[in-house]
C-alpha cells in the first residue's frame, strides 16, 4: 500500500489510532472542537470517504451510525512513510540520513548512543 495521505487525512488518522483504532463520526467531531480545528461537517466526511477509498479505513455500521476503523496501525503507517523518505530523499542509504541527522543536530550524541544500545539489545 504505496498511497499517501495528505496532511488534514492525517490528522484524522491520529484522533482514530489515538481511540485504540476505531472511531464514531461524533468522537473525532469532539477531538477536532478540542483542539480548535473548525472544519465543517461535509469536510471530514469528505476526508473520512477518502481514506476508505485509500483503504487506511473501514466503515463499520453500528446501527445508524458509522465506525471508523483503521486498517493500518500507527505503527505501520510510520514505517511506510519512514521507507517512503529514505527511498525518495536517501535512495534507501540509511547511514547518509543518519549522518544528515548528526551533522544538522537534529539526532545528539547521547540520543545515539540510546539507540546504539538498544540496537544491542535487540539484537541479543
Amino acid at each position: 500500500m504505496a498511497q499517501q495521505i495528505s496532511e488534514s487525512e492525517l490528522v484524522l488518522m491520529k484522533i482514530i489510532w489515538k481511540n485504540g483504532g476505531a472511531a464514531l463520526y461524533s468522537l473525532i467531531m469532539e477531538e477536532l472542537e478540542k483542539d480548535k480545528n473548525e472544519w465543517k461537517s461535509n469536510t471530514v466526511l469528505t476526508l473520512l470517504s477518502r481514506l476508505v477509498e485509500k483503504k487506511f479505513l473501514k466503515v463499520k455500521k453500528i446501527g445508524r451510525r458509522n465506525e471508523y476503523v483503521a486498517t493500518v496501525t500507527e505503527v505501520e503507517y510510520q514505517t511506510m512513510q519512514t521507507h517512503s523518505f529514505l527511498n525518495k530523499v536517501y535512495s534507501g542509504n540509511v547511514k547518509n540520513l543518519v549522518s544528515t541527522l548528526l551533522r544538522q543536530d537534529i539526532l545528539s550524541a547521547d540520543e545515539l548512543k540510546e539507540i546504539e544500545t538498544f540496537w544491542r539489545k535487540e539484537n541479543e
